[in-house]
This record gives structure tokens, C-alpha cells and sequence, in this order.
């Protein structure tokens, strides 16, 4: 029998128990002491996640791979993605938990800034002068969400933005020296296409042509790296997108839908039902009364 992953809001907290929030920072030892240094394999449906690992060191389980932690390192963990984490007691360091929407949408970042975030992944911080000012921001970021003072929600933004344009520059002076597997190479390509035709409603097959591999041959590599199916991937993007159109734009649910390629609006409302545990007007309504005192 398939075990299943829970999926939670913050580890360790039910749905029920869900936290009104669009950013949200604690240290590693705050939440991970309660577990014994283990945070058991889950996910998040709605929010982009990012581990700050300063001293001490661990593992991390991010899909089907088990990556060891080795100081400083931040875990990029994007919606959606099965992790755990397995930390020494000496470990320092931070957690990060936001609405991926507002990560997203939230401040005009250049797409291309962006692209890195779609996978789960493990970015080392060598000396140097941006790795210095990560550190310093990180950290500003976590004393500014304990202190709640005035004005915190701009200045926690305006940190967000400059950490997530220097992991993302990192990241990608990281990923030209880097030996990647065909498996992932072909995934990241899936995930570009995806990127770019979503909206089209192109199949499997089609993505699988785009590739020039067989679709049977696109879903086992898939399968591989992500523990999701091409179809899975897709969804995943629509759905993303459809969150986002649903919270912060005026568009109606036939509008959306159509947007995204649906030309029934009643199928979309079911597909989005089935991902999310919402119809869209549900969802659009909480998530937009949730997130009414910082929009």
C-alpha cells in the first residue's frame, strides 16, 4: 500500500489549526527540537518554503533523493514537493514559510529570477560578499518578523525580494559547474515547456513530442526525479497559476478557466476541486479574506 504524505500548513499542524499568514519565520530549532531533530516526509499545497542552514549539519529528503547539509546551505522547497528533514542539535539556523502567490506576483520580479524556484533543491553559499549580505538579510528577516514594529510587512518584503534574487544568482552560477543526470536535464526541459505552453492544454503526448521521447519514456524520468507523472506536473502549473488568478485578479471563474485553456468552465471547477479541497469561488473568498489585512 502507497504511503501517504501528509500534507500540513507548518509541520506538525493540522488544517484545522491552519495560521493566518503570508510570511512566516522561526528558527530550525524552535519547531524541530519538538520532533526530536526529525521532521517526518510532507508537503504544502500553497507555500514556497526556504531553509537556512548557518552551523550544525543534517539531511534532507527532498522527493526520492537524500541530500546531506553542509554549512551554510539554503533548501529551496517550492508547493507541492514531498521533503523531511533529519538535523544535528547543534544545527542554527531559520525557516521561512510563504504564500507562494505573493513570492511569485508580489513585487515584479524578472520571470527569468524566478525559473530556479520551480524544483526542489540544495544551494551552497560560498565565502564572498553576496553569500555575507544573504546572512545578514536572512537574519534581518527573521529579528524584523519577531519584533512586529512598524512598517514590517514592506521592510520583510523588501528583504524576501533581495534573498530570493541572490539565491537565484547563485543558484545559477552554481548550476554551470554542476554534473546533472539526463533525467534531470530532461525534467527541467519538461518544466520549461510547461512554462511556456500551460495554457494550451498540450497532453503528455505532446510534451513527449516536443521532447522527442516516447511518452512512456518521459513518465518513468519524470516519475524518477519528481515522484509526480507529466500529467501531475502539468496540473501542478495550472492550478498554480489558477490560484494566483483567483486571489489577485477580478477575472470571474468562466474567465479563468477559459485563460487556462479550459473551455468548460464546470471541468475546471472539478480539476480544481480535486487539487485544492476548494472550488474556486470557495477558494478565492477564504484565501482573499485570509490575506485582506496584507494585500
Amino acid at each position: 500500500m502507497k504511503k501517504l504524505v501528509p500534507t500540513y500548513d507548518l509541520y506538525g499542524e493540522s488544517r484545522s489549526e491552519r495560521p493566518d499568514f503570508w510570511l512566516h519565520c522561526e528558527t530550525i530549532a524552535s519547531r524541530s527540537s519538538v520532533h526530536r531533530w526529525e521532521i517526518g516526509l510532507h508537503r504544502h499545497d500553497s507555500f514556497q518554503q526556504f531553509l537556512y542552514i548557518r552551523k550544525g549539519s543534517g539531511d534532507a529528503l527532498l522527493e526520492n533523493e537524500t541530500v546531506p547539509l553542509q554549512p551554510p546551505c539554503v533548501v529551496a522547497l517550492p508547493p507541492g514537493c514531498r521533503h523531511g528533514f533529519r538535523f544535528s542539535r547543534d544545527v542554527d539556523g531559520l525557516i521561512i514559510t510563504l504564500i507562494a502567490d505573493r513570492l511569485m506576483h508580489g513585487a515584479g520580479l524578472a520571470a527569468g529570477l524566478m525559473d530556479w524556484l520551480a524544483r526542489p533543491r540544495v544551494i551552497r553559499l560560498d565565502q564572498g560578499a553576496d553569500a555575507d549580505y544573504l546572512d545578514t538579510t536572512l537574519l534581518r528577516l527573521l529579528s524584523e518578523f519577531e519584533a512586529r514594529r512598524s512598517g514590517s510587512n514592506a521592510l520583510m518584503a523588501a528583504y524576501l525580494n533581495a534573498i530570493v534574487v541572490l539565491l537565484g544568482r547563485t543558484a545559477a552560477n552554481e548550476g554551470r559547474g554542476e554534473e546533472r543526470s539526463p533525467a534531470s536535464v530532461t525534467t527541467e526541459r519538461l518544466d520549461d515547456l510547461i512554462a511556456e505552453h500551460f495554457r494550451r492544454q498540450l497532453t503528455a503526448q505532446a510534451y513527449a513530442d516536443l521532447l522527442a521521447i516516447s511518452p512512456t519514456h518521459l513518465n518513468r524520468v519524470v516519475k524518477t526525479v519528481t515522484g509526480m507523472t507529466v500529467h501531475d506536473r502539468i496540473m501542478l502549473r495550472v492550478i498554480e497559476e489558477a490560484r494566483r488568478a483567483l486571489i489577485f485578479t477580478s477575472s470571474t471563474v468562466q474567465d479563468v478557466a477559459e485563460e487556462l485553456g479550459f473551455s468548460d468552465a464546470a471541468y475546471f471547477s472539478r480539476c480544481f476541486r480535486q487539487r485544492t479541497g476548494r472550488t474556486p469561488s470557495h477558494y478565492r473568498d477564504e484565501e482573499r479574506a485570509r490575506l485582506g489585512t496584507v494585500m
